[in-house]
């Protein structure tokens, strides 16, 4: 049986502007929490009751993460009656390689289900590069990036292989992501941390709504309880 991962209590959110030492603090928290999440879900994750009609959630996490730091938001949507499926892919993986990875996990899903794609930082630019470079898939309804770097990340020049090329400021990704984003007609939600100095909470996105969380980091954004109630309701609307 799984343990049930909580977020964060209501009374921990954030209230007016943030604190740097508080939101440091929280992104402290936030690594340690996710540091011990890594060793879960390394292979694929494929929910079995799954039916036609049935609503799924795929969640792509981030650079230098697993499948695992996704556990506390799969709890969540679990207790709400929505499916989830995930896999992990190697820690240099670029984006069009986890846009493959993508593919092969959604072949294992009925025909009949609704798909709303999840992608953390990496995983959000990849959630995109699915839709929009690499065929996509009828089912998919809708996409939500956490941190997505449509803008670039910094420090990505020190991540390993194609990821940190993906991810650099320039990248003949980011500038192709841009450039196509018209082009697919899917609701989409881009969700950034006001205390995240990995990307910054101005990156902007040429479709979609896009929705702010005062004072969380980009780690912290995976264990946000209104980052997962605005999950919860996109998932609802699509």
């Amino acid at each position: 049986m799984s343990q049930h991962l909580p977020f964060e209590a209501p009374e921990a959110r954030d209230k007016g502007r943030p604190d740097f030492l508080e939101a440091a603090a929280r992104e402290a928290r936030a690594f340690a929490r996710l540091a011990s999440l890594l060793p879960l879900d390394l292979g694929p994750v494929v929910p079995s009751s799954v039916q036609d009609g049935d609503d799924v959630a795929v969640l792509v996490h981030g650079a230098l993460a697993t499948a695992g730091a996704w556990r506390p938001l799969r709890e969540r949507l679990t207790l709400d009656g929505i499916h989830s499926a995930s896999f992990t892919y190697r820690p240099s993986a670029g984006v069009v390689a986890i846009a493959d990875g993508i593919s092969r996990l959604l072949a294992r899903l009925p025909n009949g289900v609704r798909i709303c794609l999840v992608g953390h930082s990496l995983g959000g630019l990849a959630v995109r590069w699915f839709v929009q470079e690499a065929g996509g898939d009828p089912r998919v309804v809708g996409t939500i990036t956490v941190a997505a770097p449509f803008g670039g990340a910094r420090g990505a020049s020190l991540l390993p292989g194609q990821a940190g090329r993906d991810m650099s400021r320039g990248s003949s990704v980011l500038e192709q992501l841009t450039l196509s984003a018209r082009a697919v007609d899917l609701p989409h939600l881009s969700i950034f941390g006001g205390a995240d100095t990995a990307v910054s909470a101005d990156t902007s996105f040429p479709v979609g709504d896009r929705l702010i969380i005062a004072g969380a980091g980009h780690n912290a954004l995976l264990f946000h309880d209104d980052v997962a109630d605005s999950i919860l309701a996109r998932l609802r609307r699509t």
